[in-house]
């Protein structure tokens, strides 16, 4: 494993050097002349942890690769047709919600991949994981059908919450995923209990909690981070960190904008990450998961990450200028491992084009099973509610 850079919270009684931190690696905010737009404080992926930009010219995207391949060609193949997938299936989400075929809220996952395939690839079978309400990415590269996903988006009888969920709520217990919540930070002490059961019944695993970077001014964060470091739970937070809250830059709502040293008041171990690059994902929720098996407890993750599309469909993401989603696009984690494969012929273009097909018809097999599968009986809504199958209290 990759040695550890995780940085241990300072004790009771540090000196303010933080405040120097908390500003350190950011440029800073900018005003549109022509738009008005004021353009937040981008991460400085150029500056994160073994950040690969390669040796590129000065006018080729800075999606590249390391000199050097981290990992085995079967973990970059991998990676490739499991971050494709989550993009093309999102892509083909939002045609299908622009259709009206899929209908309520709908938040896309698009740029965030390598957030969920670098973790997923770092830990066990087992494991539990626990997000917020963008939550396609994660039940997709556990393994679940991607036609009980789209299902789910159409609110049919046959998706993985029996279409009562529908895009916020996607839950798969066969593969570890407990599920996506749509209460803001509501997820961050389901997970935290989560990892206590873990820890409870000696299973040797651990809970993974993803929270959006508006989620990290709940006070319900800062309840379970008390509780998390005093019992040494072994679980890992995770702040997807992609520089809006909705359409709030960090900067204008936090007085701290590198948001994992929150974790210092909790002496919680915490350390920034790139996390458009999927390898630097891989190697930091290893440590954590590390830790965490140890019974060493906790650790904050702040993925620096970035996502294309606005909050929700309905967000046309006026707050932000075009040079900067383009910016971010060029150092796109799709486009770096497929750079590493070719550049290391790992694969053929034409082995990496029967994927994108593979993919493709994998995508349009899960609409048609969709548009075709049944709307749930409306006896449905007396089922799910209660453990207790025989609830004496409920009536049709």
């Amino acid at each position: 494993m990759a040695e550890s850079k995780v940085k241990d919270a300072p004790k009771a009684g540090a000196n303010g050097s933080n405040t120097e931190k908390a500003v350190k690696g950011q440029t800073p905010a900018t005003v549109d002349a022509a738009t008005g737009v004021e353009t937040a404080p981008l991460p400085a992926v150029e500056e994160m942890p073994d950040a690969h930009q390669g040796d590129a010219p000065a006018d080729a995207p800075l999606a590249t690769s390391p000199a050097e391949p981290e990992f085995s060609k079967e973990m970059y193949m991998a990676w490739y047709e499991q971050m494709q997938l989550m993009r093309k299936f999102e892509e083909k989400a939002g045609q299908l919600y622009g259709q009206q075929k899929i209908k309520g809220f709908c938040h896309l996952y698009i740029g965030q991949e390598a957030c969920v395939a670098g973790a997923v690839s770092a830990l066990e079978k087992g494991d539990k994981y626990i997000t917020a309400y963008r939550d396609h990415a994660h039940p997709l590269a556990l393994g679940t059908s991607p036609n009980a996903i789209m299902a789910e988006l159409f609110a049919k009888a046959t998706g993985c919450s029996k279409g009562k969920g529908g895009s916020m709520h996607m839950f798969d217990k066969e593969v570890g995923f407990m599920g996506g919540h749509g209460i803001v930070g509501a997820q961050i002490p389901m997970g935290a209990g989560i990892a206590f059961a873990e820890k409870y019944n000696k299973t040797g695993k651990l809970c993974i909690c993803y929270m959006g970077d508006g989620a990290v001014r709940q006070g319900a964060l800062h309840e379970a981070f008390n509780m998390a470091m005093l019992w040494k739970l072994p679980v890992i937070f995770i702040v997807e960190n992609n520089g809006y809250a909705m359409g709030t830059a960090v900067h204008r709502s936090s007085n701290v904008t590198d948001l994992h040293i929150i974790a210092d008041g909790y002496q919680m171990p915490n350390e920034p990450v790139n996390a458009m690059n999927v390898e630097d994902v891989h190697h930091a929720v290893a440590r954590a998961a590390e830790r965490a098996r140890s019974g060493e407890g906790p650790t904050f993750l702040e993925f620096k990450t970035y996502r294309y599309k606005g909050h929700s469909m309905s967000d046309p993401a006026k707050y932000r200028t075009k040079e900067e989603v383009e910016e971010y696009r060029h150092r796109d984690s799709i486009e770096s491992v497929r750079h590493t494969i070719l550049t290391h012929n790992m694969a053929a273009e034409e082995d990496l084009a029967a994927i994108d097909e593979r993919i493709k018809a994998q995508v349009l097999e899960s609409v048609e099973f969709a548009e075709n599968s049944p709307y749930p009986d409306a006896r449905e809504l007396y089922t799910d509610v209660y453990v207790q199958a025989d609830y004496p209290y409920i009536h049709d």
